[in-house]
């Protein structure tokens, strides 16, 4: 395992919040004289069907800590998904039925598993014990805590000095991650570095049950394909690392510049320095090559580079695209088809709306022609090719 400052360096790199430092010096220190392993949590919300590469950062941390000997413990939110995590909001967050958070977990497994050595993980769903609490255990967790410093994070104080509403029920949700940490004797918990707030109480409550306190480390949340906000499927600025290879190369090849140094230094291996030199689009392809390479293969991560050159630098014919055929009552009297109407019937939008918005920002083309009309009535010869945005493609027959 080397010496505890070069196991330091290497747990260090990349985070956002190490607390406290000596605290997970002496627990590394008695793991290396006991031989027994650390318990390492890690937490992750079933709301929504994928894990994205911003999900890697700390996944990829927790295998750092697996790679020097330690027991990784993946809590799947299951029950406290029904609550919902407050942590950013501005107001509650919905509350998704079981069946939902049933079909997002489906997969949650095989996909962390891309990254975690099952080995060396366990993987707990939080309703193994928070579904078992009566309301005695409840109050008592409750009353292991105070409104005050529940009002110390930020986005509860910003909407209590609003006047905004903040359930019980949200001051319920950090409550109950802490105490997954002490149904599961964590040693550290990592996170997302918005989740300081709740890590931190978790070291509270695990106290207050008789436990060690746990070390909390936080990194950076990941900036999205869009440049702007953190990368989030609710926004749809994402990338999963189960998505098929194709999509996740188009989406790497168009992050802004900016992002190429932070998502090759938290994402992969290769040292910026190796790239830095490079053309910002020849980085990006190595930058996409090698991220498509460590969740799905070399040759699917070439094949995805092959048809990105053939869609978008040889302005060919993708090599595989979905056909649809579409109602006959939808062409008019004179043969012709309203441009609307092709678009909802291709299934590549979802409404009318979302038609006229995408042409409106020369989004569509069809059989290779851009066009610029909601208005536009097309002769209706299939096949028919339609391109939306850069990556989506239809073609009626």
């Amino acid at each position: 395992m080397g010496s505890i400052e070069a196991i330091l360096k290497r747990i260090e790199a990349g985070t956002a919040d190490l607390i406290p430092r000596e605290e997970l010096i002496l627990k590394l220190e008695r793991s290396l004289e006991t031989g027994k392993p650390l318990r390492v949590k890690l937490g992750i919300d079933p709301s929504a069907p994928h894990l994205t590469l911003g999900h890697s950062i700390p996944l990829r941390k927790m295998r750092l800590f697996q790679d020097l000997g330690h027991t990784g413990v993946l809590v799947v939110g299951d029950f406290t998904r029904r609550i919902g995590d407050p942590s950013g909001c501005l107001s509650a967050r919905g509350l998704m039925t079981q069946e939902e958070i049933c079909q997002n977990m489906e997969t949650y497994k095989e996909q962390a598993f891309k990254i975690l050595n099952p080995e060396r993980t366990e993987v707990r769903y939080n309703s193994e014990w928070l579904g078992l609490l009566t309301f005695a255990d409840v109050i008592e967790l409750a009353s292991k805590y105070t409104v005050a410093r529940m009002l110390e994070r930020d986005d509860f104080a910003k909407r209590f000095a609003e006047e905004r509403p903040i359930s019980v029920l949200e001051f319920l949700y950090p409550l109950a991650q802490a105490y997954d940490s002490v149904a599961v004797k964590a040693d550290i918990e990592l996170g997302g570095n918005d989740q300081r707030f709740n890590l931190l109480i978790g070291r509270d409550i695990q106290r207050e049950y008789g436990q060690e306190p746990q070390v909390i480390i936080t990194v950076p949340l990941l900036i999205g394909t869009d440049g702007v906000r953190s990368m989030s499927q609710s926004v749809g600025n994402y990338v999963g690392i189960n998505e098929p290879p194709r999509e996740m190369f188009g989406k790497l090849m168009a992050i802004p510049d900016r992002l190429i140094h932070d998502y090759f230094f938290y994402l992969t291996d290769i040292p910026y320095e190796e790239v830095k030199n490079l053309p910002p689009r020849d980085a990006k392809r190595q930058l996409a090559g090698e991220i498509i390479t460590m969740y799905h293969g070399k040759e699917a991560a070439d094949a995805a580079r092959e048809e990105f050159d053939r869609v978008h630098i040889r302005r060919e014919r993708p090599s595989e695209v979905s056909q649809v055929a579409i109602d006959r009552s939808l062409v008019k009297e004179g043969g012709t088809i309203w441009v609307i109407d092709l678009l909802q019937a291709s299934g590549l939008v979802k409404s009318r709306g979302e038609a006229k918005r995408v042409i409106s920002q020369n989004g569509v083309r069809i059989n290779d022609e851009r066009v610029s009309s909601v208005d536009l009535d097309l002769p209706f010869d299939p096949p028919i090719l339609i391109q939306v945005g850069k990556r989506s493609f239809a073609e009626v027959v």
